[in-house]
């Protein structure tokens, strides 16, 4: 399919020092999503193929000091600010150590380029299904910080999610920052993602699974799921049948039925539903196995 892009239509520009002002120049009559943006991967494309109409002002946020902080501290935890770079939150040692899966989902968006520009936050807030930042936020307890005129309230990210293109945010808010806990200390993560190309494609299904096992007994689970429904979601359903079981190939062949059982794929020009079912039934039990083997020896075996 060829794409024509046309020059961008007309708009003001605007790169407001603090949240306060850019709060003061959203316009009631446009959604947040099509007025605010960090890297503008997103947005810029859309705006030039007139897939969004143009709003009065575009806000930039790159010019809002600190909203770019990749911090970490042991009470509050992982706070990726609404400006941090994709690459920076895959590459940043404290992700990569505690928060596994986002690191893994994070180093598949997209290219180089566009991890240099896009943000983490953008990710969340474009609130498309196939988004590989949005499995391993859930599986992490995400909060998401929105800010307004009224003040700042947190949101859990299962709760974020609407609809396909759609959020929880209210009018006149924007997305400031992201917070994960802090993770227990056994705890384990992992993202995986079926594409055609890999990291350059949008992912067929992705799943993102955090076990804490004590002595091979589950005693937390985390399972989420993308392409698998309108949204990316919790299988709180498989989550439970994994909890103070002893994990082995048949626990971990049976919660992954119950996952990929529990979902609402749908058939696109990239895959048809079923095979979105199959595979992320798949990618669970690759998932499952991964983090159940001991560090230091090969997986349970599992059917490809």
């Amino acid at each position: 399919m060829t794409i024509f892009y046309r020059r961008l239509p007309k708009f003001d520009y605007v790169r407001p020092p603090t949240i306060e002002q850019a709060l003061s120049c959203l316009s009631p009559d446009f959604p947040v999503r099509h007025q605010v943006f960090a890297g503008g991967t997103d947005m810029l494309p859309k705006l030039k193929s007139r897939e969004v109409a143009a709003p009065p002002r575009l806000i930039d946020l790159k010019g809002i000091s600190g909203l770019d902080r990749i911090t970490f501290d042991n009470r509050r935890g992982l706070t990726i600010g609404a400006c941090a770079a994709i690459r920076d939150v895959a590459r940043d040692a404290e992700v990569r150590r505690r928060y596994t899966a986002l690191a893994e989902g994070a180093a598949l968006i997209a290219s180089n380029q566009l991890q240099h520009r896009g943000t983490i936050v953008g990710n969340v807030c474009n609130a498309v299904p196939s988004a590989d930042s949005a499995p391993a936020l859930l599986v992490h307890d995400t909060q998401v910080v929105c800010a307004s005129a009224r003040g700042e309230r947190s949101v859990p990210l299962e709760d974020f999610f609407v609809d396909v293109g759609m959020t929880a945010l209210l009018p006149g808010e924007i997305v400031t920052q992201l917070i994960l806990p802090v993770p227990q200390a056994a705890e384990r993560s992992t993202y995986l993602k079926l594409a055609p190309r890999g990291r350059m494609d949008l992912a067929v299904v992705g799943v993102a699974v955090a076990l804490v096992l004590d002595r091979g007994v589950v005693r937390r689970a985390r399972i989420a799921l993308g392409s698998a429904a309108p949204v990316p979601l919790r299988a709180f359903e498989a989550e439970a049948a994994l909890l103070d079981q002893r994990v082995d190939d048949g626990l971990i062949a049976r919660v992954a039925a119950i996952a990929a059982e529990h979902t609402r794929t749908r058939t696109s020009h990239r895959a048809s539903a079923s095979y979105r079912r199959s595979m992320l039934e798949v990618l669970v039990r690759r998932a499952l196995s991964r983090l159940a083997a001991p560090a230091d020896q090969p997986a349970l075996a599992v059917e490809p």
